[in-house]
């Protein structure tokens, strides 16, 4: 008797120890990936510094793309959460360590100079070795393409990277990013040139494309960080934070081509 009531016993405590029965033959249509975005950083470090500041640190990213030779390190697993964003928002959500992929990029950001920045470019091959890795993340985990976006897009009055020398143009012939058609930005160019649109609907047509910018009405601090970002991202030979026809053109086109 006393064995069996051992036995019992064991038998409990393996199922006690396994945890609870879960019937999953009912699977809800309600949901969808965790990941919604990826967000592109640039180290303003070397590789050997970059690498210690995402590993040893309180900051760190799922991937680091490396500038000679251009490695792509995976320093946390997709499933888990990397502290790359910060205090963010894109396109009403906040706090995007949640729902993003970060990557880091090896690239010195820039210098300052007596005649101002200057602005490091990003060899080409490590371009190839980030847009393969973008194409994998984005097959996997069905992002669009105009969910990939920087590091100031999200948090354009702190950050400014991945910069002006970034290639996103580059990235959208990949199929990993989005730009404006060039023709219908000379068309809405011609238009704007004669019809100036005024500072709330600039708020309001950022606000559109994924900007966080109060609808103030107003040429305000925090409307011209947003606006300089935008055309950092998609204009950069100027990005001056003033609007002009140029910079119309292209949020009208961006937004209407959704």
């Amino acid at each position: 008797m006393k064995r069996l009531t051992s036995a019992l016993l064991l038998l409990l405590l393996a199922g006690c120890a396994s945890g609870p029965r879960i019937d999953r033959s009912h699977p809800s249509v309600g949901h969808d990936n965790r990941i919604q975005f990826v967000v592109l950083h640039y180290t303003n470090a070397n590789q050997e510094r970059s690498l210690s500041l995402l590993t040893q640190g309180e900051v760190s990213s799922h991937y680091l793309v490396g500038d000679n030779p251009p490695t792509i390190y995976q320093l946390v697993d997709e499933s888990r959460r990397a502290w790359h964003a910060g205090d963010s928002e894109w396109q009403g959500r906040t706090w995007l360590n949640s729902s993003s992929i970060g990557i880091e990029i090896v690239n010195p950001g820039f210098d300052q100079t007596p005649n101002g920045r200057v602005w490091y470019p990003y060899p080409e091959e490590q371009i190839k070795a980030l847009v393969v890795l973008l194409k994998d993340i984005v097959k996997r985990n069905n992002i669009q393409p105009r969910n990939i976006i920087g590091h100031s897009d999200i948090a354009p009055s702190r950050k400014l990277d991945p910069g002006p020398l970034f290639p996103w143009k580059r990235l959208a012939e990949e199929g990993v990013g989005i730009w404006p058609d060039a023709n219908a930005v000379a068309r809405q160019q011609a238009y704007f040139e004669v019809n100036p649109p005024g500072i709330a609907w600039y708020q309001q047509q950022l606000s559109r494309l994924g900007y966080t910018i109060a609808h103030t009405g107003e040429s305000d601090t925090t409307t011209r960080h947003v606006l300089a970002t935008f055309q950092m991202h998609f204009r950069p030979e100027r990005f001056d934070g003033e609007p002009d026809a140029q910079s119309a053109a292209i949020l009208q086109v961006l937004n209407t081509s959704k």
